[in-house]
This record gives structure tokens, C-alpha cells and sequence, in this order.
């Protein structure tokens, strides 16, 4: 191919909130993984994530499924993901960016990774497709499943409809473990490394929680960020995770406001500050409340007993008791998923 894979810029995403309508579009399950563009020149294999880093030495099993491949040459876009007991799993992803190759292959042992294709970038015979249009890239990438992926379960197609009443449905039947749906234009050539052309529409979802504590900004003695709790079967309130983003204007009133409520110890179960992937040197710097203001917040992906990344604060909730808040509303829901993967 002229272009070097280590070169090549995947192709991004736009968030929107709905669904685009037309017969320019063709939509796709967003699967909740690592992405990856996986290459093959004869006995080398190589993965790159999305921001350019090797993925390699993290995931054996999938160099050794892709040398498996009649293929000896191709390009291929994907997701990596982690499927355990029927839904996919990103804290096993997660575990496996470990600086020892012993961890690594005894994790790849234990919950081998799949890799799902969407797109062919470069073709069995060395030839780049990057020029031509979704529809012809599609076309060619069921014939490259249909020849080399046959009877897999390491490496798997993923759908693609043109039917917007079966992207409506995948969106609401799959469950939780579906991060949204993407959308592609048909009639483009490959975006390397820009947004045009592709969304993504993502679930989102609320939650109430508890208000345990919080931190001070770095520079100023006014509220940074709230820390957010849910209670457990056993009635213990444990951190979860956080909201911030408050108006500037606001923050004094807020100050005021959980100052007056600060008492130890604020969460009863798993606190701020302990061990682990999320922790930062300010980790350990919070004020405990007494447990009563419950507010609603917005999150993508609540995982590994919190929510992925910072929340997005919606409305105060006086009218909730704060022993309402518990875990039970983040509890994932039987995946489906993987129900969508369809044999080659």
C-alpha cells in the first residue's frame, strides 16, 4: 500500500443527539471498546489505537487470531472488546494495559478479546481502499468476511443496515451494553483523522444520587467538584464518582450551602481516595457532608463500581430522600450485544 498503516489517522466521530434520516447514511452498532486498526503484512502484525500508540503487546490473542487468517495482507478498522458471560467488558480491557507481559498473557487466557471489524481499509492483495466510497468499502468487507472470517469467534463482522427502523431498534432492545449507534455517509471515501461525514448518537442516562462530600477548587476556596454516592444493599453509602462544571456565578451560593453540611463521615462504605486507576495526588483532599442533598446527574458509562468519567449535573432533587439513591439504578442490565454479531 502507499500509505503506512503507523501513518494512518482513523476515522472520527461527531456527537449529535438524534439519528441522521436519509439514503446517504448507513448506521452501525458503536460498540463500548478500544479502537483499533489492524494491520497485516506478511508475518507482521501490527495494532494501532485510535491516538496513534501500539496495541500489540497488550493483546497476543488477537495478533495470533489475525496471523491465523488465510489473508496475508489487509487493513482492517475495528473495535477490540472483551466479551465475558454474554456482555462486553472495558474494565478487562482496562486491565490489560499492564506493564507486564506475564499479566497480560494470563489475563489474555482467561477472557481472550474479539476483534469486530467495520471497515477495509486495505485489501488481501496490498491495494488501498481509502479512496473509495463507504458502499464500495462495504461491499468488499462482506466478501473479505464472507472468504477469511467464516465459522470465527475471535474475529467478527460487524452490522450494518441502510434501514433506519432496524438502527432505531438496535438503539432501544440491546441494552446498556451498547454504547450508541454511529452513522456513516455511503457516498465519501475514508475520513482519516477528521469528523467529517460520521456521527455517533450515544445513550445517555441519569441517576440520583447522594451528595458525600466535595473538593475545593485548586485556586480558590469555592466548590470544585461534588462527590456522588449510592447506597449498597448492606445501606452503606459508597463514592461513586463525581459532577463539576458549575457556573461561575453559582459557586459561591454552593459553597455556602455544603459548607453548612460538612460533618465526618460522609461516605459510609468504599470513600475518596482509595487505590485505584482514578486516583490522583487530590484524591485524598475532600470534605465530608452529612448525607442529605440528592441531586440528578447525566453519565455515559457507569463501570468497575463508578462512573466512568465526570457526570453532568441536571437538577437538584429535594423531593428525593437520600435512601432512595442506590445502586440498584446503575445495575447493568443483561447485554444483548453480542446478539447483533452474525456468523460470516
Amino acid at each position: 500500500m502507499s500509505r503506512k498503516p503507523k501513518a494512518l489517522a482513523p476515522m472520527e466521530a461527531e456527537s449529535v443527539d438524534e439519528i441522521p434520516v436519509g439514503d446517504q447514511w448507513q448506521y452501525e452498532p458503536k460498540w463500548d471498546g478500544f479502537r483499533c486498526l489492524a494491520s497485516r503484512d506478511g508475518d507482521c502484525i501490527e495494532l494501532q489505537s485510535k491516538s496513534g500508540q501500539p496495541l500489540a503487546r497488550y493483546f497476543p490473542d488477537l495478533v495470533a487470531a489475525l496471523q491465523t487468517l488465510g489473508a496475508k495482507k489487509f487493513v482492517l478498522d475495528g473495535e477490540i472488546v472483551i466479551p465475558i458471560e454474554g456482555r462486553l467488558s472495558f474494565d478487562d480491557l482496562l486491565l490489560r494495559v499492564h506493564p507486564a507481559a506475564s499479566r497480560v498473557n494470563k489475563l489474555a487466557a482467561e477472557h481472550p478479546a474479539m476483534f469486530i471489524v467495520f471497515d477495509l481499509l486495505g485489501d488481501e492483495r496490498g491495494r488501498s481502499l481509502l479512496d473509495l466510497d463507504l458502499t464500495e468499502r462495504r461491499q468488499r468487507l462482506e466478501k473479505f468476511a464472507a472468504r477469511y472470517l467464516k465459522g470465527r469467534d475471535d474475529i467478527r463482522l460487524s452490522p450494518a443496515t441502510a434501514d433506519l427502523k432496524v438502527a432505531q431498534k438496535w438503539f432501544r432492545t440491546v441494552g446498556n451494553n451498547l454504547d450508541g449507534i454511529i452513522a456513516k455517509r455511503v457516498d465519501l471515501p475514508y475520513q482519516s483523522g477528521n469528523r467529517e461525514g460520521m456521527v455517533k448518537i450515544k445513550h445517555l442516562r441519569t441517576c440520583d444520587c447522594v451528595v458525600g462530600g466535595f473538593r475545593y477548587a485548586e485556586k480558590a476556596k469555592v466548590v470544585g467538584s461534588l462527590l456522588l454516592g449510592l447506597y449498597d444493599k448492606q445501606g452503606l453509602l459508597n463514592h461513586v464518582g463525581f459532577t463539576s462544571g458549575f457556573k461561575a456565578a453559582d459557586r459561591a451560593a454552593l459553597t455556602k450551602r455544603v459548607e453548612r453540611l460538612i460533618k465526618p463521615p460522609g461516605f459510609t462504605g468504599r470513600a475518596p481516595g482509595g487505590p485505584s486507576r482514578w486516583s490522583t495526588r487530590r484524591s485524598d483532599e475532600w470534605q465530608p457532608l452529612s448525607p442529605e442533598l440528592v441531586v440528578e446527574v447525566e453519565y455515559d458509562h457507569f463501570t468497575g463500581d463508578r462512573f466512568r468519567h465526570g457526570t453532568r449535573l441536571l437538577r437538584w432533587r429535594p423531593d428525593k430522600a437520600p435512601k432512595q439513591c442506590t445502586l440498584d439504578q446503575v445495575v447493568r442490565r443483561g447485554g444483548k450485544t453480542l446478539q447483533l454479531l452474525k456468523r460470516a
